[in-house]
């Protein structure tokens, strides 16, 4: 494989429970009823634009109130950030070796390309990779192809030496519909059960193997 395309969150990073406590304050801010930690450990491989409705099915918001409620959500996850936010392990050396190896690395992740752009950084493994699509730089969202193909059409990649990897049922359904090779990581958010019901190409326990496939 030559392309690795790569979720951010609960695949290269552990956020701990930065999403879940800034889930959790910015429903209690707006006086909302607070999810339980299993629903946001479920829906935190799609943007916030879609799991914050899918935790209040029965709440018609205001275009000015859930912008109000995601902006209240950034601001709490950036407090939390610093002390949850680390690289899971082995992950920085892997992504040091198939960088030598002359490998692609990209990442489509659900988290706005703001903050995403911020972590990388501060995790300092924004070096190696050649673009970055956050959740506003796509019209659809995760489970929709539309990050991946960007990358491939902007850069004129052959999807069949492509792999999308992630820790979410999202990931591996962006990328069949994507077309491209899907490989679930079982360090993530979902368990082997969902991510094997996804029929993925790859199915791995640890981050040294993806030096492999």
């Amino acid at each position: 494989m030559q392309t690795y395309i790569f979720d951010f969150d609960g695949t290269l990073a552990n956020s701990g429970k930065t999403g879940i406590l800034a889930t959790q304050a910015a429903f209690k801010a707006f006086s909302f009823p607070i999810p339980e930690e299993r629903v946001i450990n479920y829906y935190m491989g799609i943007p916030i634009e879609i799991s914050f409705k899918k935790m209040l099915p029965n709440y018609q918001f205001s275009t000015q109130e859930f912008e109000d409620l995601l902006t209240c959500f950034r601001n709490f996850y950036r407090k939390y950030e610093s002390d949850n936010l680390t690289l899971f392990n082995d992950i920085m050396p892997v992504l040091q070796s198939l960088n030598q190896q002359g490998k692609l690395l990209y990442i489509v992740s659900s988290k706005h390309s703001t903050a995403l752009l911020r972590n990388l950084e501060s995790l300092n493994i924004d070096q190696f990779f050649d673009l970055v699509v956050g959740s506003d730089h796509v019209q659809k969202f995760k489970p929709a192809p539309d990050g991946i193909l960007a990358i491939i059409n902007q850069h004129h990649l052959d999807p069949s030496q492509c792999v999308m990897i992630g820790d979410a049922i999202f990931d591996l359904q962006m990328g069949q519909a994507a077309g491209v090779h899907t490989c679930g990581v079982l360090w993530g958010a979902h368990d082997k059960k969902a991510l094997s019901n996804e029929h993925p190409d790859f199915l791995l326990t640890t981050p040294q193997e993806l030096l492999s496939i």
